[in-house]
């Protein structure tokens, strides 16, 4: 293992940059070069016969290469430049982090619904979830941002952190990678059923331990037990085999009721509700979900260097 400043130095310091940060639009980031990657391979790809198996072998050359480009330039790096080297994953661990932006887009709409009204809400809406937010109630788009805010805090927080600690920045970029793939072509539609199957089902394996990692943390963060019940209840009624145990601890934390049938798409899918109190989420609560984003990905942190710093000295 390298010494554990290399390691621990970066996660700090990309852990401090995503908090005054955030993510800026007008900053360049490695996710809308995976984006734009996948975009032109679909486009060029995504016809005729062989879909799947063409998808298939996108997902693999591509992730593979993002492995093995990332460990070259950190083996490179560490070997004549380690000043260049904490620099350089400094910020590509903040880059691998999302939660500061995350929780300022969740922000944004409740601020716009309370003081906008429901148009801005749903408008502002539509810029961090997949479902059809045209006919959504203010109740919906509430709920809508705390099922992302929990469900991205395992995707964009956590689940980066954990292949952080198992394969530093090759592990977390090509982590990034495999998530973008998932969240552009790992529909059940027409046109992306058979291309994009083998990157859902990759995602679907990439997330199996942090979600349930993240509905951990959440727990422990909020000493809800409240939240520790509803996740052995409902963690595994949602249709992802990973979503719902993020969602379900963060209902349970505010003893609230997520879920139920959306458009997504242009499709209706009916997923199965998580908790059993309907009843309407009030503006200030998410402030509650936001304190619980940052105290989980905290105290993943600080699991993390003790991890490392585990390793190293055992």
């Amino acid at each position: 293992m390298e010494k554990p400043y290399l390691l621990i130095i970066p996660l700090i310091a990309g852990y401090l940059l995503d908090l005054l940060l955030g993510d800026p639009e007008q900053l360049p980031h490695p996710v809308r070069l995976f984006g734009n990657t996948i975009a032109f391979i679909e486009r060029l790809l995504n016809k005729n016969n062989s879909r799947f198996l063409k998808g298939m072998l996108s997902v693999i050359v591509l992730c593979s290469f993002c492995f093995l480009f990332f460990y070259a330039v950190s083996a490179i790096l560490i070997a004549h430049n380690q000043i260049a080297y904490l620099i350089y994953s400094s910020i590509f661990v903040y880059y691998g982090l999302a939660n500061q932006g995350l929780i300022n887009e969740g922000k944004k709409v409740f601020e716009l619904l309370n003081e906008e009204g429901i148009e801005a809400g749903r408008k502002q809406l539509s810029r961090i979830v997949g479902r059809d937010t045209t006919n959504l109630s203010a109740q919906q788009i509430r709920i809508a941002v705390l099922e992302t805010t929990s469900e991205n805090l395992s995707d964009g927080v956590i689940a980066p952190l954990f292949y952080y600690a198992l394969a530093g920045i090759p592990g977390m970029m090509t982590y990034k990678l495999i998530n973008t793939f998932d969240s552009m072509i790992g529909y059940r539609s027409e046109r992306y059923e058979q291309f994009g199957k083998f990157a859902a089902r990759l995602d679907d394996v990439a997330n199996f331990i942090p979600s349930r990692l993240t509905a951990l943390l959440m727990v422990c963060v909020s000493f809800s037990k409240n939240a520790f019940q509803f996740v052995f209840k409902y963690g595994n009624k949602h249709k992802s085999p990973n979503a719902g145990y993020p969602e379900a601890a963060l209902a349970g934390i505010l003893d609230t009721r997520f879920g139920g049938p959306n458009i997504y798409h242009g499709v209706l899918l009916d997923k199965p509700f998580i908790g059993g109190n309907k009843r309407n989420v009030a503006h200030d609560e998410f402030k509650k979900a936001a304190g619980v984003n940052h105290k989980a990905c905290l105290l993943m942190i600080i699991l993390i260097i003790a991890f490392i710093l585990m390793v190293y000295y055992a």
